[in-house]
């Protein structure tokens, strides 16, 4: 009986587990990342991260909570990368690689909070 137990147990902790859905497969670090955006206070506008694909290159761009704040665009091991845009200017910090503009842009999750 005790065997029956441990497995119902190890089921149900298993069911209460929340697992994040998105559009397209993440790495570990931006989970980890959009996590820790949900544990903040929610932003106005509310935070979006996009998966952006420039060739065979996966970046990960992460929109700025108000006016005038830097975007970051991460890459596929959460290493900034730029800011694309935002700023005094609304043109990023000038530090993208070239070709991001024609990146193809999905959008991978957006907090509905």
């Amino acid at each position: 009986m005790k065997p029956n137990f441990i497995f119902l147990l190890l089921l149900a902790s298993l069911a209460s587990c929340k697992t994040q859905q998105y559009a397209v497969k993440v790495p570990d670090c931006i989970d980890d990342e959009i996590r820790r955006i949900q544990a903040e206070a929610p932003a106005k506008p509310p935070l979006e991260v996009w998966q952006w694909k420039v060739g065979e290159e996966v970046f990960y761009y992460i929109t700025a909570p108000c006016c005038d704040q830097f975007t970051t665009l991460m890459n596929s091991n959460c290493e900034r990368v730029c800011a694309p845009d935002g700023g005094f200017t609304g043109q990023g910090d000038g530090n993208c690689p070239p070709g991001i503009d024609q990146a193809e842009k999905t959008l991978v999750w957006k907090d509905e909070r």
